[in-house]
């Protein structure tokens, strides 16, 4: 009787040992599907925000330079264009003005300079080597920063 309690009992262990360890993969192959349900949710929202952010940028900088393009026609008609350059350039110092409550005039040209230079310099190097001016000629042309008495550089 006793070696039938004892195989019962193990018989009894193994199979509450098998019931658990089932009832446990299939837990965890739940929690698998939903781990990679969510994955994938995310993987694809990313790839749309990725691909929403890129088309904001372009529309951006399609904008930026539509902008830009048009500040150039319009400053090419001569008298319109003095006008406009000059409004176009009042408007741009009152939003420096904004982010510099401080600052002057000198030093919205200083920095203004500066950066153009810098485009300048960028734009130079784009030409044909037998038509670009050389850097000191340009920066010769543009003058000294009132800000620092310094030449543009």
């Amino acid at each position: 009787m006793s070696g039938m309690f004892r195989f019962f009992r193990s018989t009894l262990v193994l199979v509450w040992l098998c019931a658990a360890l089932a009832v446990s993969t299939v837990a965890l192959a739940a929690q698998a599907l939903t781990l990679s349900a969510q994955v994938a949710t995310l993987t694809t929202h990313a790839a749309a925000t990725a691909a929403k952010h890129r088309k904001e940028m372009a529309k951006a900088v399609s904008k930026t330079k539509a902008k830009a393009r048009l500040r150039r026609m319009l400053v090419a008609v001569p008298v319109l264009g003095g006008g406009a350059a000059l409004a176009f350039e009042a408007q741009d110092f009152q939003e420096w003005k904004t982010d510099n409550p401080n600052g002057t005039f000198a030093d919205y040209s200083c920095e203004v300079a500066v950066i153009s230079t810098d485009v300048l310099d960028e734009t130079l190097q784009e030409l044909p080597p037998a038509i670009r001016p050389s850097r000191d000629r340009v920066t010769g042309w543009l003058g000294t920063c009132a800000k620092t008495g310094q030449p543009m550089q």
